[in-house]
């Protein structure tokens, strides 16, 4: 049983399909005696894309705002340039992101890619030099939220950020890390531009290629985590996706996103049999736990939603929960930490148990044990874990009251 917030002050009760939280605590608590890595003192809020609801993702003022606003990592994509510099876009196809279909001196570089084996259209990183890609400006990729700020930002390269994160600490008075992803490895390595080495280069240049530093790794693919593996004794953890949630609530694993796309290329038949679900399974725990230090699974490996008759509203409004499945415990007694993404406050975005509040999804996934998440809105997702520590740790509740909140944390 949990409660839930509603718009208003009042709270009702949600009692079917949310059980499952006194065995997750059971399992961090687990953790305290021997567990070869712990979870974190509180779950940490990592600004998905910067504070990327409010600002166009990937920016250095979309990422200073979610520190502003309480995040603990920020998340810079990265993909390479055609001269090997690491530029932070989501996808190697900046098309959504930038103003490049609008410069007609680069109307000639559009053209028609293979990336992870389907073709796209768009305007690619690979066929830009560092020096042009800064001379483009960044744009909200969706279409539903603040548009204002288009072409007010450049686009960063690593180091900025880094730098970013570093001049932001000693401002806020707490430190920020860095959680970049390796975009399409298998993709860059085909073209010539791996990643691996970049980015090690990069953090060694800033001093904080070593066990301790304030930075996580992660990739969807698994042989570049494996070769990180061996190269670094940063934090890596390995991302699980899939395409769609089905009606009864069991997840689809539709090409693109059915499987690491290194699986698919090496064209291993034991490979080719699997899905990204493996990873969710006792022994792709245990297979992760031998080269990363954690998962970033998609949320609804741990809460799915159902086609709900009775439901309504846009998108997920119109779905229901599913009971959580025990996938957080199970990770935790691998030695794994548990990172979810995405978390979104848009209506269309929340399921209908939980009353149109991004909140409480939020208080939902904290009390399941997770060890942090990604935020799209970090202030709520900040906001929701000081209300979630208030029902767990009276400690909390008393330096609340004598201290700031930065303190606290």
């Amino acid at each position: 049983m949990i409660k839930l917030l509603t718009a208003g002050v009042a709270t009702l009760t949600l009692i079917a399909g949310l059980a499952g939280f006194t065995a997750s605590a059971a399992a961090s608590e687990r953790w305290k005696h021997g567990h070869r890595r712990a979870p974190a003192e509180a779950p940490l809020v990592i600004g998905h894309r910067g504070a990327s609801g409010y600002l166009p993702e990937h920016t250095l003022e979309g990422y200073a705002l979610a520190i502003e606003l309480g995040a603990d990592f920020i998340e810079p994509d990265l993909v390479a340039t055609q001269d090997g510099h690491l530029i932070v876009r989501h996808e190697p196809n900046i098309l959504n992101t930038t103003d490049v279909a609008s410069r007609p001196e680069f109307a000639s570089r559009r053209r028609t890619a293979v990336v992870d084996g389907f073709a796209e259209e768009g305007f690619f990183a690979s066929d830009f030099t560092l020096a042009e890609i800064r001379s483009l400006r960044a744009k909200q990729a969706f279409a539903e939220r603040p548009q204002q700020f288009n072409g007010r930002f450049g686009i960063p390269i690593f180091d900025e950020v880094i730098e970013l994160a570093k001049r932001k600490s000693k401002e806020v008075g707490r430190r920020v890390g860095v959680y970049p992803e390796t975009k399409h490895p298998t993709y860059h390595a085909q073209l010539g531009l791996p990643l691996e080495e970049r980015l090690l280069a990069v953090l060694t240049r800033h001093g904080w290629n070593y066990r301790e530093a304030p930075v996580f790794i992660q990739s969807f693919e698994q042989s570049n985590l494996k070769a990180l593996n061996r190269m670094t004794r940063v934090r890596l953890i390995q991302l699980i996706d899939a395409n769609d949630v089905k009606p009864d609530g069991t997840l689809d694993y539709s090409a693109p996103f059915d499987r690491p796309y290194d699986w698919t290329a090496s064209r291993d038949p034991q490979l080719l049999a699997r899905t990204f679900g493996y990873f969710a399974t006792d022994a792709g725990l245990q297979e992760v736990a031998s080269y990363a230090d954690g998962i970033g699974p998609w949320k609804r490996y741990i809460v799915s939603t159902v086609a709900d008759p009775a439901g309504s509203g846009p998108g997920e409004a119109s779905l229901k929960l599913a009971p959580p499945s025990d996938l957080v415990a199970r990770a935790h007694q691998a030695g794994l930490l548990v990172h979810p993404y995405t978390f979104r406050s848009e209506q269309p975005r929340l399921a209908g148990d939980y009353a149109g509040n991004p909140l409480n999804e939020y208080l939902q996934f904290y009390a399941l044990g997770v060890d942090g998440l990604f935020s799209d809105f970090p202030d709520t997702a900040v906001a929701a874990r000081a209300l979630h520590r208030l029902q767990v740790d009276p400690e909390y509740a008393e330096c609340l009251t004598r201290s700031v909140r930065r303190a606290c944390d």
